[in-house]
């Protein structure tokens, strides 16, 4: 196993946030203005400055549990293309000196010893490791400053 897809958030849970679904905590997305390098979790680019957005509370697992986290994200409040399943790294990426990478189990769980700042350039290598251990389900890709959720990294 050497193959990975880096996985946005998918366009149908994008398509509610923007037609007003609430968010993970309820609340109806709030729609702004970009400053500029905010990123967007359906397209993985960064939404420019003057570009309206959103931002809202996401969960990106499948039910609420103890090490379910839920965190700010940012989303183009106007329709951009999802990104492509891809073993490339998004470009968006490597604006960014370094991301947190973190392993996950079956049962959505953080395992231990698997969460890491990373340098940019070293991501695809080091969400491969973890991946070729039978205890990690799949990666999340999480902001260095803020630990912001980013994108999910698969098994190809």
């Amino acid at each position: 196993m050497n193959e990975i897809r880096f996985t946005a958030l998918s366009s149908e849970t994008v398509r509610g946030y923007r037609a007003g679904q609430p968010d993970a905590y309820g609340l109806v997305p709030e729609q702004r203005v970009s400053g500029g390098g905010a990123p967007c979790r359906h397209c993985l680019r960064d939404i420019e400055a003057g570009e309206p957005l959103l931002t809202l509370a996401h969960r990106p697992f499948p039910k609420n549990q103890p090490y379910a986290e839920t965190g700010p994200i940012f989303l183009h409040a106007e329709a951009c293309e999802r990104y492509p399943e891809s073993a490339q790294i998004p470009g968006m990426f490597l604006k960014r000196p370094a991301l947190l990478i973190r392993g996950y189990d079956h049962d959505d769980r953080i395992v231990y010893g698997t969460g890491s700042a990373a340098a940019t350039a070293t991501i695809d290598e080091a969400a491969r490791e973890l991946l070729k251990r039978a205890d990690v389900a799949y990666v999340h890709l999480r902001s260095a400053t803020t630990s912001c959720f980013q994108c999910r990294v698969d098994r190809a």
